[in-house]
């Protein structure tokens, strides 16, 4: 997070399982958020067995934490409500069961609500509305009246609702059925890619998948990028043969790396 300039004020952490490797670390984190005089509360997600495991870790690593820490279990078919209750501003993160084995496992969607359909400038000139707050108001949906006193409403100024963009994460996991159903239409797909198909039956035997049968999973869901994640340390100095695999089944495909920035642009 120091490396990349990435901001401590986070108010949230997901966890798609509980591996070792992919908790321990938040010890250290909540550590340095408590150094730092930190007063929010901060709120741990994660799949059956997140209060026992994290309260544990948290007893094992952190003395006394000097902020409010909110451990909320999850599972698939979940929205993940800010702070346990409240909705969040714009967007909703729903949980989706995962495939990885020796416990439970999910990924996360962030879907952003649907946005208000494109204000017709030219329509609102024609109809001699002027140039301001009344403009503001037609596009949001609100009625208008004019000076004339003439009534208008948004219908045929403002065009129809537009999707918002969809992100999904899927954690460890094998290619399974719900992860294709809950990147159906995704902009993006963070899938693992552990190995290559050279070790597709290690990636079996281990509860993960090849970069091939990431590409598959984002073939099946029609999502327009993948990139791949999780990636096995033996491809650290390069990954692309992974990358190779995974566009012979999905152009669109690239590897994550530390510090990678991904544009999601809107579909229209």
């Amino acid at each position: 997070m120091m490396r990349y300039g990435v901001s401590f004020a986070l108010s949230e952490i997901f966890f798609t399982h509980f591996h070792a490797d992919h908790f321990l670390g938040v010890i250290g984190l909540i550590r340095t958020l408590g150094l730092q005089g930190r007063p929010e509360p901060l709120f741990l997600y994660g799949p059956k067995g997140a209060k026992k495991v994290l309260s544990t870790a948290m007893q094992l690593g952190v003395e006394r934490v000097p902020f409010p820490i909110e451990i909320t279990e999850v599972k698939g078919g979940d929205t993940v409500r800010l702070g346990g209750s409240n909705a969040r501003d714009g967007y909703d993160i729903c949980a989706f069961p995962t495939e990885h084995g020796g416990g439970p496992s999910l990924g996360y969607v962030l879907k952003e609500h649907v946005r208000r359909g494109r204000f017709d400038v030219e329509k609102a000139k024609a109809a001699g509305v002027p140039e301001g707050p009344l403009w503001g108001k037609l596009s949001k949906g609100e009625p208008i009246e004019l000076a004339d006193g003439r009534r208008l409403t948004a219908d045929g100024f403002v065009g129809p609702e537009r999707a918002g963009r969809l992100v999904v994460f899927t954690g460890d996991t094998r290619p399974c059925p719900a992860t294709v159903d809950a990147a159906a239409g995704a902009d993006l797909l963070v899938h693992e890619a552990t190995f290559g198909e050279e070790e597709r039956d290690r990636a079996r035997d281990t509860g993960h998948s090849t970069a091939k049968e990431a590409a598959q999973v984002a073939l099946a869901a029609k999502a327009t990028k993948l990139v791949l994640s999780h990636v096995s340390a033996r491809y650290s100095i390069s990954a692309d043969e992974l990358a190779r695999e995974a566009r012979e089944v999905f152009p669109n495909a690239s590897v994550a790396k530390d510090g990678l920035e991904v544009d999601v642009p809107f579909a229209e």
